[in-house]
């Protein structure tokens, strides 16, 4: 608005000064001597043209152009209008103030100091990306600024970003950058919607902390990494005993499994030689008939007859049955 006034008055001043000018004629007097006039006169001429190229300046600041990815907020004489200029060429009033607002994704870094459930103090690097409502830039401007980061988005994120953190242990915070980015997104979109901001996303980018914490996780680590280390030899070492101990009991059943065989062979042979026998007396049993008795009898006869002794006498042993029998016939 000031290039405004100032245009305009330098059109009034350029407008009179133009009219004005100096009378050098020369004039005799009464007495024949003559006078030069020191006059200034003002009255129209061509030179008042010049007046207008201020005026043209003026016209030139009625045309605005939005670039692209932004907004035009229109200011009347201090009052935010409704309407918001798009992208492109506009006319507005020569008193009228156009404030641009970037609404594309833009990207802020910040640097916070926050603790942990158990008081271990952090330094927190990282960066937030958002953009601001094309349709509601005369909103955030009539109610916050230009300064809009400053005034509510940084305080936020900070207050946010302190209350995430104070949620975890200091190992908790540990390799949980993405988790913990996105908890604080959550929270601090709900409060920036109000403002008509949206808040793309958070990234924390690094979380540094204490040296005396750092030492402390280190030795930790160095000490898991030694239990490990004896874990895992003992586990070998229960491993090369359980193999020792199933190849001996693989042996003891081989050599089980061996003597058993050998055992049921030994069976078998007694048994197919028991019944060899047992086969061979069955049929010699029924191969041997009265008359082959008789016959190795008397094969085997040497002519003499049995005697029995009665006191001092030797009597012959006669078999009556078989004579009476062989008498009847």
């Amino acid at each position: 608005m000031t290039w405004i006034y100032a245009a305009v008055v330098l059109a009034v001043v350029v407008f009179i000064a133009a009219g004005f000018k100096s009378d050098k004629s020369e004039y005799r007097d009464a007495s024949g001597t003559f006078h030069k006039n020191n006059n200034l006169t003002w009255k129209m001429n061509k030179k008042m043209w010049l007046a207008i190229l201020p005026l043209f300046i003026t016209v030139g600041g009625c045309i605005t152009s939005i670039p692209a990815g932004h907004t035009g907020v229109i200011v009347t004489f201090g009052k935010v209008e409704d309407k918001v200029l798009s992208e492109g060429i506009h006319a507005i009033l020569p008193y009228q103030e156009v404030v641009l607002f970037d609404n594309r994704v833009q990207k802020s870094s910040f640097d916070v100091s926050a603790f942990s459930s158990d008081i271990q103090q952090t330094n927190v690097k990282g960066s937030i990306n958002y953009t601001v409502d094309k349709s509601q830039s005369q909103s955030l401007y009539q109610n916050v600024g230009v300064s809009y980061y400053d005034t509510v988005i940084y305080p936020r994120l900070l207050e946010n970003i302190k209350l995430v953190f104070s949620k975890y242990t200091a190992e908790g915070l540990i390799g949980n950058r993405t988790v913990l980015a996105d908890e604080a997104c959550d929270l601090i979109k709900g409060e920036l919607a109000a403002f008509h901001i949206d808040v793309v996303s958070i990234s924390i980018e690094d979380i540094d902390f204490t040296d005396t914490f750092t030492d402390a996780v280190e030795a930790k680590q160095v000490a898991q990494q030694n239990k490990l280390t004896t874990e895992t030899q003992q586990e070998a070492e229960v491993i090369v005993a359980k193999a020792e101990a199933e190849k001996k009991v693989i042996a003891a059943e081989a050599d089980a499994e061996q003597a058993k065989i050998a055992a049921d062979a030994e069976a078998y042979a007694t048994r197919v030689k028991a019944e060899a026998e047992a086969e061979a007396n069955r049929k010699l049993a029924e191969s041997i008939t009265q008359d082959l008795i008789n016959y190795q009898q008397i094969t085997n006869w040497d002519g003499k007859l049995p005697t029995v002794t009665g006191g001092d006498s030797v009597f012959p042993m006669i078999d009556v049955t078989e004579q009476g029998g062989a008498s009847g016939q």
